[in-house]
């Protein structure tokens, strides 16, 4: 096999996500131009109000902490094969149980309370997200429903909390929990309009590539991901990888909530709701399932979002439009699986037998 049967399935990785997305766009420019608008306007304004300018790329890295959490939500349980897109849940739950544990723990120490909220966060995504995975384990339950499933339960969970149990009187118009006190309150990074999620997420994006592709937990996770029957009899204890993996992407998901109530919102309330969690299954499929290219992907995306409110003022479309085209850019990155390693077989036949 020659030198350039090698690199082409590594440049088919690397070219595929970008052909996705150029692809996508040449969709939903045919969805613009079916109602009269400009597609050359709506990726101009895309640009203009995410990328062109200082205050746009902090508008854009104020939305990419969830996006990196989400998107590793997806990514880490990926790398066994399997596909977890109910990281929702995860994020509402864990941003509920930090809002309650930063009204319990307002007195204590700056640093303690802080480690109190994200501590109660990570565990109840890691227990929300490790339910699947233990699902799939005892009960052969499929993951994908499974965590969807999952998700709408914690929607209605925490609707039910928040607007009673756990609901601030003072909240008529909106219910939500009691606001958390300014010490408990995630602030900026410096020179930017960017919380401290920011920098976390890309830290759990790096730790968790060291982790997948640098550790014997990772290898292990990844010939799982290959071939669980294969991993088995190799001795792998594929039940606890599951397990454990899953788990792993809940706790994300969950520390994406607590960035949410601590540097965003200031309480649990019906804004967590956000559906970033199933944004963050784009993020996850664009990057490859790639840790570390989760972070570009997400600065992308976030951009793409931070656009929504000037498209919708100057080429009067709904709010909604940006969802649209993500949903064009997914179809085809899910009609591309079906493409996707075929390309050096293709290579092979029309090079013809070597001699």
């Amino acid at each position: 096999m020659g030198k350039g049967s090698r690199l082409l399935p590594a440049l088919e990785t690397a070219l595929w996500p970008l052909m996705a997305l150029i692809a996508g766009g040449l969709v939903f420019s045919l969805f613009l131009l079916v109602q009269g608008k400009s597609p050359v306007e709506f990726f101009a304004l895309i640009w203009r109000a995410g990328f062109s300018t200082a205050f746009s790329w902090q508008n854009t890295l104020s939305r990419v902490s969830p996006l990196l959490f989400a998107g590793l939500c997806v990514a880490i349980p990926a790398r066994l094969g399997l596909m977890v897109i109910g990281g929702e849940g995860a994020i509402v739950l864990g941003g509920l149980a930090a809002a309650v544990t930063g009204a319990q723990v307002a007195l204590w120490p700056t640093a303690a309370g802080f480690a109190a909220m994200a501590l109660s966060a990570v565990c109840i995504g890691a227990i929300w997200i490790g339910l699947v995975g233990l699902l799939r384990v005892r009960r052969g339950v499929n993951e994908t429903i499974a965590s969807l499933l999952m998700a709408y339960i914690a929607s209605a969970l925490f609707n039910h909390l928040v607007e009673s149990v756990f609901r601030d009187p003072a909240s008529l118009n909106k219910p939500s929990t009691l606001p958390l006190v300014d010490t408990l309150r995630v602030g900026m990074m410096p020179g930017l309009q960017a919380h401290w999620g920011v920098l976390a997420g890309i830290v759990a994006c790096i730790a968790a590539w060291a982790l997948i592709d640098r550790t014997r937990l990772g290898f292990a996770a990844r010939i799982t991901g290959d071939n669980m029957r294969a991993a088995q009899v190799q001795g792998f204890n594929v039940a606890g990888l599951i397990v454990g993996f899953t788990a792993l992407a809940g706790g994300l998901a969950g520390l994406a909530g607590f960035y949410e109530v601590a540097a965003v919102h200031g309480s649990a309330n019906a804004s967590l709701i956000s559906g970033v969690g199933y944004t963050g299954i784009l993020v996850a499929f664009l990057a490859r399932h790639n840790p570390l290219a989760i972070v570009p992907v997400a600065i992308l995306l976030a951009g793409f979002e931070a656009s929504s409110g000037l498209i919708q003022r100057r080429m009067d479309l709904p709010d909604a439009t940006i969802l649209v085209f993500e949903g064009c850019v997914f179809l085809i990155v899910l009609l591309s699986e079906t493409v996707q390693g075929r390309m050096p077989a293709l290579w092979l036949a029309l090079k013809g037998p070597s001699r």
